[in-house]
């Protein structure tokens, strides 16, 4: 007697049958495994062993049954089933048979082991049908021990249970699609992705061959590719497969993607394709429950990661149809769910055969399926736009904003557009913008705009708006060469739409002229600014809130022209405009104030510029509140005055606070937070504190490169400034090159004549000048002065910075036949556009003293003029140093014991101002020392380092006066002095953001701060 291989009914079997079965043996290693292990097996070897354990595990009888019995299950194409082979390839003959069972449905069980009978005992198998056979096997198996049983592809775990029951001596292997049903069957072994490595392994070996090398370029293009595939196996082996066959590019295949994923190669199975294998999967669900593959199809549209529970309720009629359709899905391990169960994921490539197959089954009327689901899913959980700025990340924003983004980049060619899911994309973009984010709304606003297109027609108001917008986005993110023709093809519909002089049209203008302005070129943003300004005056008045937007935008497009000239009083009647109109705390007007004291300060004003911050500053506390990114904004800047005046010992605290705030404010990786890190850095470097400045910039550049992106502007800035730091370091091993590899980038990415590349070019030449090879630093000089002239104008401070330090080097090759005549221009031009006292003028002076001395000319190097110029720039240069050391030491700093070491910043500062102090007050008679201690007394009890400066200046260049030695001993003393006293400008956006906090007017008429 015998039961049959399910369990259904009893079978009879003849005596001579059953002998056999007590008496036939296996012959060694028999088996039917449907493939060999000769192929490439790789990233499963943990797996392999883990499961040799279980399987092998020896314990009481109750647990030996349960532990030699276990279930493998996965996503299909996971590859359980390659496992479970490999397995038994490897240890086949640690067991008297192995036997591969389809087991699928009962039937293919059972045929399964019939197939057995058939092997071991043919003369007799032959005779009888299915049902005796797999009866037959099951009583061979109970006769002898020691064998492997694999079970492939259960659909049912119940329908193994008869099985483990009835066959205890030996192991059972079970691989299955489906998670649950396996707790009162047998242990299970979540299989789950090959890791990064050896995926592009995998990959590498199937698409190249096991003998070829991949080239570095290559094994790059796998690590992609076996992303892009999630690290699937089986989609590994069939891309793999195809690009092996065909001589495919790997770099290629991404885009062939959704055409190939249903393609069988050489090898491949035509029923093992990864499209084939989850059209069986997705049948069976849609059998238990149609509305799990309504759901599945709408995830497919959505970011595959993190998917809210909450978002997929409008899927389903009630909470509970949707939990079970979710359940359905996890039991065939078509989705997982997170350690909380309030989200869901789904593989990658799950979505690529469902939307690619949707796509296909489409027509042109109709969306392709479950996209319409998708958008309203999303619709409905758009949180509430906020009232005024946000910079603090929102959590439902951030869960809901990787879905936005799917839905925008995986929009179908043929799906229908509704301005309602162009405000999707809208609202998401609005959100980045005030997070600083503005760079990462390129894919919403070309969805959006691809929507309107669709919908509204090309020139819709509407329409425009998001085409200025998507220029706005290409702005931030520093593509210039599409940012441009995107602004003035939409400038030339408002015309032709809304008339020449419509407020939109001004705005738009105005958004081209700040183009032109980011790309450095201003022969053709003044004009325009000057015409919009003439407009908006005409149009909206002179004092409308446009109209003086537009007249500070044009001021400052005069001073980075250099023209301070005209930039300074226009910036000084905004503001009366604006505080007469808005009043004086208005946001607007406060900008205009910030504006002003930045022009003050690129004038070397600073005696009117630090005032001005430092008011500006206390308003922005008062009105916007301590944390305001403005606020942080205003903070930052006077840090930069404050190191501009060489008071470190106020600029570091500050740089260190506001870069605080704004990580605590904006997070880590906002751009603001980056500038402020940047800035710090900068402000170590000019300590002298290299060691901590320098790991400050290439963490800063780091960030940059990962945030923005490796040709963001402002990654080449912070590019360039640690390239600067090294030279600073005399490191010009790492200095040089990667000045050459930032002018290359800048070359690419901003064009030849951009005032940021003129700028990369001459820190280059400093660095090879630097290095002393004047055979590449001259020409290069040379290069970039004449190119300076035509892009800048002969007398834009950078230009002067150019012909200054052209003269350098030819003085430093002792051409001094052509690097006086230089130095004697440069100073005539400095002295006409920056004035007798700015510190590049005095410098100029200086470097020309210099150069007389150099050619044996005493007469000219040393003339009353220039010693006072000589003066006047070392009490600019002292005047922070005193001032810190009278704040930190009080009256007691002329007879205080000097430090014997001080520390970069605030002590540093103090301690240099002291020794100064000591040794003026040394070179006094009785009564001028008595007349020093009475000063510092009172300016102690002041508290006010203006007034400390200007009083102390006064007595000191008193005494620099008549006193050579002192000049001498001073200018030795002062770090930016001491070397020589040469001054050389290494031009460049060293602060990346000085933020001008003015105001860029948007296509749809709001206004966005310009930082």
């Amino acid at each position: 007697m015998a039961i049959t291989g399910d369990g259904s009914q009893v079978v009879s079997l003849p005596a001579e049958a059953a002998r056999w079965a007590q008496e036939v043996q296996a012959p060694p290693g028999a088996g039917n495994l449907p493939g060999s292990a000769s192929g490439v097996f790789v990233g499963r070897m943990h797996e392999l062993a883990e499961l040799k354990t279980l399987l092998t595990d020896v314990g009481e009888a109750a647990v030996t049954q349960v532990t030699r019995t276990r279930a493998i299950h996965g996503l299909g194409g996971i590859g359980k089933t390659t496992l479970a082979l490999h397995y038994a390839h490897t240890y086949r003959h640690d067991y008297t048979l192995v036997w591969w069972i389809t087991a699928e449905t009962t039937e293919q069980i059972v045929t399964s082991l019939a197939a057995l009978a058939m092997r071991l005992c043919p003369q007799w198998a032959t005779t009888t049908g299915v049902q005796e056979r797999a009866a037959w096997a099951i009583l061979w198996l109970q006769w002898h021990p020691g064998w492997l049983l694999i079970f492939d592809n259960v659909e049912h775990p119940a329908d193994l249970r008869h099985y483990l029951g009835a066959l205890p001596d030996g192991h059972h292997l079970a691989t299955s699609r489906k998670a649950a049903g396996w707790h009162a069957v047998a242990p299970t072994m979540r299989l789950g992705l090959l890791d990064a490595a050896a995926s592009t392994d995998l990959l590498c070996t199937l698409a190249l061959g096991q003998e070829r090398i991949p080239t570095p370029q290559q094994r790059r293009q796998a690590q992609a590719l076996a992303a892009e595939l999630g690290y699937l196996p089986l989609a590994l082996e069939q891309a793999g497969a195809y690009l092996y066959e065909t001589g495919t590019d790997l770099g290629d295949y991404p885009a062939l993607l959704g055409r190939v994923l249903d393609t069988a190669t050489e090898g491949i199975d035509p029923e093992r394709t990864i499209a084939r294998i989850w059209q069986h999967t997705l049948a069976a669900v849609e059998t238990r429950n149609p509305l799990a593959v309504a759901v599945l199809n709408a995830l497919a549209w959505l970011a595959p990661d993190g998917i809210p529970r909450s978002l997929l309720t409008p899927l389903a009629p009630e909470p509970v149809a949707l939990d079970k359709a979710l359940g359905v899905l996890h039991a065939y391990n078509m989705i997982s769910f997170t350690a909380d169960r309030q989200s869901v994921s789904v593989h990658r490539l799950v979505q690529t055969v469902l939307r690619t197959d949707a796509t296909l089954r489409s027509d042109s009327n109709n969306y392709v399926r479950g996209r319409a689901e998708a958008e309203q899913a999303v619709r409905q959980a758009l949180p509430s736009p906020p009232d005024g700025p946000q910079p603090e990340p929102s959590a439902p924003w951030e869960r809901l904003l990787p879905h936005v983004l799917a839905l925008a980049e995986s929009t179908p060619s043929n799906a229908p557009a509704t301005t309602e899911t162009a405000h999707i994309y809208d609202q998401a973009a609005q959100y980045l913008y005030r997070q600083g984010r503005d760079a990462h709304t390129i894919p919403l606003h070309k969805a959006a705009l691809a929507q309107r297109e669709q919908v509204l027609g090309d020139t819709h108001p509407d329409t425009l708006a998001s085409r200025n917008n998507l220029a706005l986005a290409y702005e931030s993110a520093g593509d210039l060469g599409r940012a441009i023709p995107l602004y003035e093809a939409t400038l030339t519909q408002y015309e032709q739409i809304l008339g020449d002089t419509h407020p939109h049209t001004l705005a738009s203008r105005n958004n081209l002229a700040l183009a032109y302005e980011s790309a450095g070129d201003l022969g053709r943003a003044i004009p325009l600014h000057e015409a919009t300004l003439t407009q908006y005056e005409q149009i909206l008045g002179d004092t409308h809130p446009h109209t003086l937007a537009s007249r500070n935008n044009l001021a400052l497009a005069y001073e980075s022209a250099g023209d301070l000239g005209r930039a300074i009083p226009l910036h000084e009647a905004t503001l009366a405009q604006r505080e007469q109109v808005l009043g004086d705390t208005h946001p607007d007007t406060l900008a205009s104030r910030n504006n002003l004291a930045l022009a003050y300060e690129s004038a070397g004003d600073l005696g009117r510029a630090i005032p001005l911050y430092e008011a500006t500053l206390t308003q922005y506390e008062q009105v916007l509140g301590d944390t305001h990114p403005d606020t942080l904004a205003s903070r930052n800047n006077l840090a930069l005055a404050y190191r501009a005046a060489g008071d470190l010992g106020r600029a570091i605290p500050l740089y260190e606070a506001t870069l605080a705030q704004r990580e605590q404010v904006l997070g880590d990786t906002h751009p603001d937070t980056l500038a402020s890190r940047n800035n710090l850095a900068l402000a170590y470097e000019s300590a002298g504190d290299l060691g901590r400045a320098i790991p400050l910039y290439e963490a800063t550049l780091t960030q940059y490169e990962q945030i923005l992106g490796d040709t963001h502007p402002h990654t080449l800035a912070s590019r360039n400034n640690l390239a600067l730091a090294y030279e600073s370091a005399g490191d010009l091993g790492r200095a040089i090159p990667l000045h050459e590899a930032t002018l290359t980038q800048y070359e690419q990415i901003l064009g030849d004549t951009h005032p940021h590349t003129l700028a990369s070019r001459n820190n280059l030449a400093l660095a090879y000048e630097s290095a002393g090879d004047l055979g590449r630093a001259i020409p290069l000089h040379e290069a970039t002065l004449a190119q300076r002239e035509q892009v800048l104008g002969d007398t834009h401070p950078d230009t002067l910075a150019s012909r200054n330090n052209l003269a350098l080097a030819y003085e430093s090759a002792g051409d001094l036949g052509r690097a006086i005549p230089l130095h004697e221009a440069t100073l005539a031009q400095r002295e006409q556009v920056l004035g007798d006292t700015h510190p590049d003028t005095l410098a100029s002076r200086n470097n020309l003293a210099l150069a007389y001395r150099a050619a044996g000319d005493l007469g000219r190097a040393t003339p009353g003029e220039n010693v006072s110029a000589k003066i006047v720039q070392l009490v600019e240069e002292a005047g922070p140093y005193l001032s810190a050391a009278v704040s930190t030491y009080g009256a007691a700093v002329l007879n205080r014991a000097q430090d014997v070491a001080v520390n970069a910043g605030a002590d540093a500062t103090a301690g240099l101002g002291q020794q100064i102090l000591q040794a003026v007050w040394r070179r006094w008679d009785e009564a001028g020392q008595s007349e020093w201690e009475r000063v510092v007394s009172e300016t102690a009890e002041e508290q006010d380092e203006f007034y400390t400066a200007a009083v102390l200046g006064r007595l000191l260049r008193r005494a620099l006066r008549d006193d050579a030695e002192l000049r001498a001993e001073l200018s030795a003393m002062l770090p930016t002095l001491a070397a020589g006293s040469v001054t050389v400008t290494a031009s460049g956006e060293r602060s990346i953001a000085a933020q001008h906090i003015g105001t860029a007017i948007t296509g749809d008429g709001h206004t966005a701060p310009r930082l």
